[in-house]
């Protein structure tokens, strides 16, 4: 099946000119391997007598035989089933059975069979019981219609119903069942009498009457339907008789009652011609049936009458009289033949049973089943004698099942997608939104109806919406925009084209390529008839420029442009839009194209503007030598708005290539920015710095280097090429500072004394404190300076000091120059010596006597001694001191050489407890040697063995391990180690 569907896909893409499916020769196919619309199953069930009566409703089925037995069956559950006997209730025969939509509720209409006594009964039956209720006070009428309240699911009431008469008459009532009792005194029912039709009884009132269809006449009312709104208090009521409709829509509360009266009673004096649609009939009934998509509320409804099949659509939020049913009801003819060839009386259906796009006509002796759309016989069964006559075809409206019941047999309907056609109907009454509802699953039958509106719409020259359907049908892409170029239509093709690339798959990357260049050629062409007309300025250029732009900025454009760069950059340049050109840049992101167009353009400012307007850096350093040439300032003012995300380092090439003074102040601006605000350090920025304020400024010149210090090592510039620039530019006073920092005093002096004697000062004063020739020699400079320069002997008095003195400078005087210039300076030099003189005579004195002091107590500390007690013990194990060797110190402190070693090696350096591990050895090493080793002398005359151990003394005994240096060395030392602390820790505990 689906093989097939599919090659008829592909025959009808394949062939051109031909819209019919039937043309194709491969429908026909199709239909046949289908089964029919409707089947027919029987159903193995036999009734004990003949089928007079029938009624289904919920599964559950009600009917009655000629023995006049009722018989009821659960459908869903063939088991549940019983019997009851008429005979016990009445002895009327029965003329009707009524079963409400839940199948709760069974009314039974009875006539008496004594003519002279006809009295008509009408009988209840529960579900849920076996007892048929019986009522005197619907005596004396003949129902022969009833309207259920389809919105009820009670089973121990019904509601408000209608209750239609064989004269006319139609009444409200409501059945409420209390226990088994039916009618009681506690069953509510009501009517009301109407006093317009009161002359058709008498004085009598009439219980329950609502509404008087018949007039006086006896005009049954063959069915009764009413249907609340939902959401609403609004009612829609139908009531048929053989030859007309009645309609009646109005609002009920449903507290008031009786209910629906209230619709009836403004219909009371409405002319009867505004209520009913009439159809002229012989027939003495007719046949009213419904159909609902949601089963509440109705949507089509047909009407069998004499003269054929009403059949008519219904809103029930708009059709609030009978005029608006009217305008959508058509009359359909039975089907033919209507005469059989052995009778020329006409046939008429007893039943109907209406599915959404069909209707069942049951005969006597056949069912036929016919379109409402297409007036078309899709079914015919007979039925022969072996069934009986047909009884009735019954639709479920709860269920949806159609059933049939003969004299006989039972018969199940099964309805196999009755849509499956419905497309090619409404197709060819140009109804296409419901032919493309019922051909969506199909997409050979969708793309025919599209196909089809696409034509319609073309011939109508509705060519927007022409190109619409096109673009969603599969068809000859070549045709049909050949069709559009034929007439003119290049929007109309915009259009198809534009639907047909959003319908194309991403990996279709040639087709897309075509449809987006041709789209883009056909907006370039309209823009440029506007602009051609002097229409730039207008709306529909606004707003043809505003789906040009809305179509670039798609992705799957915007990929494709970005693929296709040159071929639309030259077809806009080749349409002279340079507008386009310029958005079309910045929606593709290519701002290199762009810059460049506006360099070449010399819009320089137009350029920076876009440089940044993006987010390449890159483009940054490629652009700026262009940009610095010709728009410094801003340019200089977007490099430093962009602050760290630029490379100073990387612009240089751009710096450096800028030529006189008002593009070098801008480069000066920069550098500032990048040293002060970025605190950027690299020694090439610096340097350009240095040479450009050399050069330019020299006042910062002389900031900079002052601000950068005097450490050689934590300066940001090359000194030797900052000197080399400032000699070139005669920077004199840079180069001083730069001498200075190069440690070159003497050059720095000179050439200060060059530029003012102050700055010699100064130079003179920061050379180093602890030269102190250096700096005696730049001051002599400064004195020679001036008096050689300045001839001003008391300004050169001025510089003698601790390092200079009169004799310093005497020779730089001249010759003739009296000693009168100098007296008081010869005088106060010669006090100084003396001071001198004497202050180095008394220091002698005092060295003298300390020496003297010192020698007289080591003389009376080599006589010292003490005495040690044999209770004495050593201040590190606390064991008596004389068992094992020791020293006593003139502190008083005593302690075994071993164990003073031990507490004073961690304390000793590295250097000194390695030596002190090569002595230990060496005096082992001696200890074993024999004695005339030992005893032999050096030239200190102690033997080698004294010798060692005297180092190894003063190693270890040089003060005493509690008062000595060391212990204050250790102050801050912990008496607990790190790596020992866990280990103590688990001692203690």
């Amino acid at each position: 099946m689906t093989s097939l569907f599919d090659q008829l896909e592909q025959v009808s893409l394949r062939t051109k000119g031909s819209s019919d499916l039937s043309s194709l020769g491969v429908m026909d196919v199709l239909l046949d391997e289908e089964p029919a619309i409707f089947t027919k199953s029987k159903k193995d069930f036999t009734p004990l007598d003949k089928v007079t009566h029938v009624v289904i409703a919920n599964k559950f089925m009600v009917l009655a035989m000629a023995n006049n037995v009722l018989f009821r069956m659960n459908l869903h559950s063939p088991s549940e089933r019983n019997e009851i006997s008429l005979n016990k209730y009445t002895q009327g025969k029965l003329t009707n059975l009524f079963l409400d939509p839940t199948g709760n509720h069974l009314f039974l209409t009875f006539a008496s069979k004594s003519k002279s006594t006809e009295m008509p009964e009408l009988m209840y039956l529960s579900r849920k019981s076996d007892k048929i209720k019986t009522s005197g006070k619907f005596r004396g009428n003949e129902f022969t219609a009833i309207g259920w309240n389809n919105m009820n699911e009670s089973d121990s009431t019904t509601g408000p119903i209608l209750l239609g008469t064989s004269k006319g008459l139609i009444f409200e009532t409501e059945i409420s069942l209390e226990g088994d009792k039916f009618f009681a005194p506690s069953l509510e029912q009501y009517w009301r009498q109407l006093p317009n039709y009161l002359p058709l009884y008498g004085n009598k009132e009439v219980d329950g009457l609502v509404f008087d269809i018949g007039k006086n006449s006896n005009t049954p009312v063959t069915t009764l339907e009413y249907f609340q709104v939902p959401g609403t208090n609004k009612y829609m009521i139908f009531a048929a008789t053989p030859s007309r409709l009645y309609y009646f829509y109005g609002s009920a509360e449903m507290e008031e009652k009786p209910v629906l009266q209230q619709v009836f009673q403004k219909y009371l004096n409405v002319p009867e011609t505004d209520i009913f649609l009439a159809s002229e009939s012989r027939l003495g009934y007719s046949r009213l049936q419904f159909w609902s998509e949601n089963l509440i509320t109705p949507n089509q409804f047909a009407w069998v009458t004499e003269k054929g099949i009403y059949f008519g659509q219904i809103d029930d939020l708009k059709d609030n009289r009978i005029a608006t049913v009217k305008d959508k009801v058509s009359l359909l003819p039975y089907p033919k033949p209507l005469y059989e060839d052995y009778s020329q009386s006409p046939k008429y259906p007893i039943a109907i049973a209406l599915t959404e796009f069909h209707i069942l006509l049951a005969y006597t002796d056949s069912i036929k089943g016919m379109c409402l759309l297409s007036k078309e016989v899709v079914y015919e069964d007979q039925y022969n004698e072996a069934f009986g006559k047909l009884v009735s075809v019954i639709r479920d409206s709860r269920t949806g099942d159609i059933w049939a019941l003969s004299e006989n047999a039972m018969f199940r309907f099964k309805v196999h997608r009755e849509e499956r056609n419905i497309w090619q109907i409404f197709c060819a009454n140009n109804q296409f939104d419901l032919a493309k509802k019922y051909s969506r699953g199909n997409e050979v039958c969708y793309n025919q109806v599209l196909l089809k509106e696409a034509d319609m719409l073309f011939e109508q020259k509705e060519y927007i919406l022409s190109a619409q359907r096109f673009a969603e049908a599969q068809s000859s892409f070549e045709e049909i925009c050949l069709k559009f170029l034929k007439v003119d239509e290049p929007d109309s093709l915009k259009i198809f084209l534009r639907n047909k690339l959003s319908a194309l798959d991403p990996k279709q990357k040639t087709q897309i390529t075509m449809l987006v260049v041709w789209v883009v050629e056909l907006y370039l062409t309209k823009l440029e008839e506007i602009r051609l007309q002097g229409l730039e300025k207008s709306a529909s250029y606004d707003e043809v420029q505003k789906q040009f732009e809305t179509f670039i900025a798609l992705q799957e454009v915007a990929d494709c442009i970005r693929s296709n760069k040159s071929t639309i950059y030259e077809l806009m340049e080749s349409h002279g839009d340079k507008g386009n050109l310029i958005k079309l840049t910045i929606v593709s992101k290519d701002f290199e194209r762009l810059i460049r167009h506006h360099i070449f353009k010399n819009n320089f400012r137009d350029a920076l503007e876009v440089l940044k307007s993006q987010n390449n850096f890159e483009l940054y350093y490629q652009f700026a030598p262009v940009l610095m040439q010709e728009v410094p300032k801003p340019l200089v003012n977007t490099l430093i708005d962009q602050g760290k995300k630029l490379g100073p380092l990387r612009l240089l090439p751009a710096l450096v290539s800028c030529n006189g003074e008002l593009h070098s102040l801008e480069v000066i601006r920069y550098l500032e920015f990048c040293i002060v605000k970025l605190k950027n350090a690299d020694k090439a920025i610096h340097n350009l710095l240095v040479s450009l304020y050399a050069k330019y400024d020299s006042k910062k010149l002389m900031e900079y280097l002052n601000s950068q210090g005097q450490e050689v090592s934590l300066i940001n510039y090359d000194v030797y090429f900052a000197l080399r620039l400032c000699a070139e530019q005669q920077q004199n006073e840079a180069c001083v500072k730069l001498y200075a920092l190069l440690n070159l005093w003497e050059s720095a002096v000179d050439l200060a004394l060059k530029v003012n004697l102050e700055l010699a000062k100064t130079m003179a004063d920061m050379s180093p404190e602890n030269d102190l020739e250096l700096k005696k020699k730049l001051w002599l400079k400064i004195a020679q300076h001036v008096v050689s320069e300045k001839n001003d002997i008391q300004e050169a008095m001025k510089y003698l000091s601790d390092l200079i003195k009169i004799e310093d400078i005497l020779p730089f005087f001249s010759d003739f120059l009296t000693i009168d210039h100098f007296k008081d300076a010869i005088c106060n030099s010669l006090r100084e010596y003396n001071q001198k003189i004497q202050a180095l005579k008394e220091e002698m004195e005092e060295a003298t006597n300390s020496a003297e002091q010192v020698r007289n107590e080591i003389h009376s500390f080599r006589n010292c001694f003490t005495y040690i007690n044999s209770a004495d013990k050593c201040e590190v194990c606390n064991m008596i001191l004389m068992v094992r060797p020791f020293y006593f110190f003139p502190c008083n402190h005593m302690f075994h050489s071993d164990c003073l070693l031990a507490e004073l090696e961690p304390c000793l350096g590295m250097t000194k407890r390695n030596r002190l591990s090569d002595l230990e050895k060496q005096l082992e090493s001696l200890n074993t040697q024999s004695n005339s080793d030992n005893n032999s002398t050096g030239l200190s005359g102690m033997t080698r063995r004294d010798q060692v151990k005297a180092e190894i003394d003063n190693i270890i005994a040089s003060e005493c391990l509690y008062c000595g240096e060391n212990m204050i060395r250790n102050v801050d030392k912990p008496f607990i180690e790190d790596f020992e602390y866990e280990s103590i820790t688990r001692e203690w505990q």
